[in-house]
């Protein structure tokens, strides 16, 4: 440590290391005697979770629960969430597919300029303007077009956010 040499010798016993502790041998075991560890993995557990699990579904009926506790899903419940999921997820795969195909990104008259010069900004702040980014940005060359990206109530999405530069320093 830079400086503790200039410390009186009662404050630099404080710095000094102290003796390793002694070793002694455990009381609980005897370390001469090997034992055989019985470690297996985690799949009989799971099963055997699984089982308890299905055999408490099946034995369980609303007279045996407690107050305030809720019943286990049954089958025909999970069958419907199942179903459910299953089309939302073919409801979203059809509205990927209709976005797909009518997205048309050099039809969006808001896409101009080139992208060789544009500079795209994420984790922007909510409650920044084009203002603001325009006069932090200024300092790095001229500033074509500022925009940022905001949802449908008009606040902004925190990203992406484009800089257009006309003349850059990058």
């Amino acid at each position: 440590m830079p400086g503790t040499h200039l410390l009186p010798p009662n404050l630099l016993k404080l710095f000094a290391p102290r003796p390793p502790l002694p070793y002694t041998r455990p009381i609980d075991k005897d370390i001469n005697r090997v034992r055989d560890k019985k470690v297996s993995g985690v799949g009989p557990i799971i099963t055997q979770l699984k089982e308890n699990a299905t055999e408490k579904l099946a034995a369980a009926s609303g007279e045996n629960m407690e107050e305030g506790e809720e019943p286990a899903f049954t089958l025909s419940v999970d069958v419907t969430r199942q179903i459910r999921r299953e089309e939302r997820k073919k409801r979203r795969t059809e509205e990927f597919k209709i976005a797909k195909e009518t997205y048309k990104p050099a039809d969006d008259t808001e896409a101009v300029g080139d992208p060789y010069k544009t500079l795209f900004i994420s984790r922007l702040h909510k409650s920044a303007t084009e203002n603001d980014l325009r006069r932090e940005f200024e300092t790095y060359g001229t500033i074509e077009r500022v925009r940022i990206v905001r949802d449908k109530k008009n606040r902004g999405r925190g990203n992406p956010m484009v800089l257009s530069f006309w003349e850059s320093e990058f």
